[in-house]
C-alpha cells in the first residue's frame, strides 16, 4: 500500500483509508462483530493503516469495536475520532440533539475515547461539526491543551469554512479536513481546498463513492431500509439516480479504457487532484475492501483528468447532498 502525509504535519498515512461508520450504525443490517474484527484486521493486513471512527457512531459501539479490533497493532494504525454533538444523560450524542463543543466537553470526550479506542494518546480528534455557540478559537484552544497533556496527537476539523479553518490553525495547527468530496460533490474545491494547499492541511474525503452511486451499482429501481440514511437523501430518488447516470456513463467510459470499475476511477480522481488528499471510503466487504484499495494503482493521465473535468463539466447533479 502506498503512503501519504497529511499536509505539513508529518502524520503518515494509507493512500486509503478506510471509514468505519457503517460496521456499527447506520443502514441495517449492521456487521457481525466477530466479522468486523476480521475485516478490520484484514485490511490492517492489506496495508491500511488510517482508521475512521467517532463516538456518535453507535454511539459509542463503533469506538469499542475499533479500539478492540486495532489493539493488537498499536503504534502501526492511526485512529482518527470526533467530538461535538451533544450528549443525552440516557442515549450519548446523536446527530439530532444538537452541537456541544465546549472546552470541558471536548475534553470529557478525549477521556473517554482514550478509553474505547484502548490507547495512549488519541492520533487525529475532529471537531465532528462546527458549533455555532462557542467560538472556533477556544476549541482549538482546548485540543492544544489536550495535546499539550499527551492525550491527543493532531487536530482536525469536520465540514468547517475556509475562515474557521485558518481561525483555528492560529491558535492550534490542524492537521486535516474532513468533508464530503467526490466526482458527484465538489463544493470544497472552490473554498477549503485552496486554504489546505496554502496552509499546510490534509484534506480527508468521506463518502468518496457518493454513498454507493458511483460504483455504478445502483439502478433507478434500488429500493433502501428505512434506517439507511439512502432512503430520505433527495439524491437517491428514482427521478435523481436516473438523471445523474450521465456520471456513471463518464466512469464507465473511463473505466473501459483502464480496465479498472467505475469506483476505482473514482477514488483514482480523488487521489489525483492533490497528494495530500486520503479518501476514506467506508466497507463492511472483503470484496469491496479490495476494489477500493486497487484503485491506488489506477494511473490516470493528464489527458484522462482534463477529458473527466470537460465530461463532468457539462453534468448538472440532480438532488440535495442531504
Amino acid at each position: 500500500m502506498k503512503t501519504r502525509t497529511l499536509g505539513n504535519s508529518g502524520l503518515e498515512v494509507s493512500a486509503l483509508g478506510l471509514g468505519c461508520m457503517r460496521m456499527t450504525f447506520g443502514d441495517k443490517p449492521i456487521g457481525d462483530k466477530a466479522e468486523m474484527i476480521a475485516f478490520l484486521h484484514a485490511a490492517v493486513e492489506r496495508g491500511v493503516t488510517f482508521f475512521d471512527t467517532a463516538e456518535v457512531y453507535g454511539p459509542f459501539t463503533n469506538e469499542n469495536l475499533v479500539g478492540e479490533a486495532l489493539e493488537p497493532f498499536k503504534g502501526k494504525v492511526v485512529i482518527a475520532t470526533k467530538f461535538g454533538f451533544k450528549h443525552n444523560p440516557n442515549t450519548g450524542p446523536s446527530p439530532s440533539g444538537g452541537f456541544d463543543s465546549r472546552p470541558e466537553q471536548i475534553k470529557r470526550v478525549a477521556d473517554e475515547s482514550l478509553k474505547r479506542l484502548r490507547v495512549d494518546a488519541i492520533d487525529l480528534f475532529y471537531q465532528h461539526r462546527v458549533d455555532p455557540e462557542v467560538p472556533i478559537e477556544d476549541v482549538a484552544g482546548a485540543v492544544k491543551e489536550l495535546i499539550q497533556a499527551g492525550k491527543v496527537k493532531q487536530f482536525g476539523l469536520s465540514e468547517a469554512s475556509a475562515d474557521l479553518v485558518r481561525r483555528a490553525h492560529a491558535v492550534q495547527p490542524v492537521t486535516a479536513i474532513q468533508s464530503e468530496y467526490s466526482l458527484w460533490w465538489r463544493d470544497r474545491e472552490q473554498d477549503v481546498l485552496p486554504v489546505c494547499e496554502e496552509l499546510g492541511i490534509g484534506f480527508v474525503p468521506y463518502s468518496p463513492l457518493g454513498r454507493g452511486y458511483l460504483t455504478g451499482k445502483i439502478g433507478e429501481n434500488a429500493t433502501f431500509d428505512s434506517s439507511d440514511i439512502r432512503s430520505h437523501n433527495p439524491r437517491f430518488t428514482p427521478e435523481a439516480i436516473k438523471a445523474n447516470q450521465a456520471v456513471i456513463d463518464l466512469l464507465n467510459r473511463i473505466g473501459k479504457e483502464k480496465n479498472a470499475t467505475p469506483a476505482q476511477i473514482a477514488l483514482a480522481w480523488l487521489l489525483a487532484q492533490k497528494p495530500w488528499i486520503v479518501p476514506i471510503p467506508g466497507s463492511r466487504k472483503i470484496e469491496r475492501l479490495n476494489e477500493n484499495l486497487a484503485a491506488v494503482d489506477v494511473k490516470l493521465t493528464e489527458s484522462d483528468l482534463g477529458k473527466i473535468a470537460e465530461a463532468i463539466s457539462k453534468i448538472t447533479v440532480v438532488g440535495d447532498r442531504y
